[in-house]
């Protein structure tokens, strides 16, 4: 079977193995060493590392004092996490519908969405793909709002020339799957070095000093074992960018033309990271998306489905006081991607001769 995803922590033997010997876990020199080779790596002047993508989310809501009473516009075709970090500050989710080429949060939507009660910005970088951040960061600018970039699955992703979460804070994960991964982790990145030192202090329980406690705090913090993992990924980041686009464009270039499939692509003025390489369905297609998914893992390929639900579509979230009503009908761009999207394997670890595999396989299946 091709994998979806690979992960890959080649060389971080020798780093996990120093700090096993040296007997210092918590966070320490190397989380410092990740967080630079981050900060160089986005553009930016300051990178905190915390525990997960999540936490980034969170804390960064928690550093631009968002809470109750608050309204955060965001996308509804987007991981939970997304969500569920909204909730966690006690402010309430509202959500505009996609641009229906790229899937990234439509700023015309966003605009409507706004009240007097909204307080931040909160697009998502889907797939990789960037979002429209001049439009985003002008609403933003226009409204008095804060700009918070879901870059989760965007690291390497480049918005005119400039790296995603160098707009405003930008939040990434550093999960398993992700394209530079600790294990588990999160990276918060930002020019405001007052950000930066309120995130550093919310992460280690507000302490300024040990057992000096400048602001209620939580325990955010990254250890040394997953900085280990991710510092000679973050070495090697371009050569892993470089081959996610490599194998995206021979996806591309294989699978043009099959009819009822609709293959992504970079934005006007985008490069994507390709998190994800994600088609979609259309009613054309001689398969269903279930079924293709059936007939690829007959065929040994693997595929993924992100997401076959929007995040307010789940029964936990539809009568949640704080997720602000919206029904399909409200983001029918949203609703129809739910449907139709599959992703394919794209990784950095791919071989040409399974990239051609992958092409046969759809190809074959839906009769092109």
């Amino acid at each position: 079977m091709i994998p979806v995803t690979a992960v890959d922590v080649t060389d971080a033997e020798s780093l996990v193995i120093e700090v096993l010997r040296s007997g210092k876990l918590a966070q320490g020199a190397l989380v410092r060493q990740l967080e630079e080779g981050f900060a160089e790596g986005t553009g930016t002047r300051h990178a905190v590392a915390v525990n997960n993508g999540t936490t980034a989310l969170v804390a960064a809501l928690q550093a631009l004092g968002i809470g109750p009473g608050d309204e955060v516009i965001t996308s509804p075709f987007t991981f939970i996490a997304t969500l569920n970090a909204i909730l966690s500050t006690g402010a309430t989710a509202r959500f505009a519908d996609l641009d229906a080429e790229h899937l990234t949060v439509d700023p015309d939507g966003v605009a409507a969405a706004i009240t007097p009660r909204t307080a931040a910005l909160l697009p998502v970088h889907l797939y990789g793909q960037p979002a429209d951040m001049d439009a985003l960061t002008a609403l933003a600018a226009d409204h008095g709002l804060h700009l918070v970039e879901d870059a989760a699955q965007a690291f390497g992703a480049t918005y005119r020339g400039a790296p995603v979460g160098s707009f405003g804070l930008g939040c990434f994960s550093l999960y398993a799957t992700k394209n530079i991964t600790t294990g588990e982790g999160g990276m918060i990145t930002t020019d405001d070095g007052g950000l930066a030192d309120r995130l550093r202090l919310l992460r280690n329980h507000g302490m300024r000093a040990h057992y000096s406690y400048a602001i209620p705090g939580h325990n955010y913090r990254m250890s040394e074992l997953h900085a280990a993992l991710g510092i000679p990924q973050l070495a090697r980041r371009e050569e892993l960018v470089a081959a996610r686009r490599h194998n995206a464009a021979a996806l591309s270039k294989g699978l043009a033309g099959t009819p009822g499939l609709i293959l992504p692509g970079d934005a006007p003025g985008c490069e994507h990271a390709w998190h994800q390489y994600t088609v979609r369905l259309t009613g054309d297609a001689t398969l269903t998306r279930d079924g293709l998914a059936r007939a690829l893992a007959e065929r040994g390929v693997e595929t993924g489905i992100h997401y076959p639900r929007l995040v307010f579509d789940h029964d936990c979230y539809r009568t949640h006081p704080r997720v602000a009503g919206t029904s399909l009908d409200d983001v029918p761009v949203a609703a129809a991607a739910a449907r139709q999207v599959l992703s394919l394997p794209v990784h950095h670890a791919l071989t040409g001769e399974q990239v051609r595999v992958i092409v046969t396989a759809v190809r074959e299946a839906l009769g092109a």
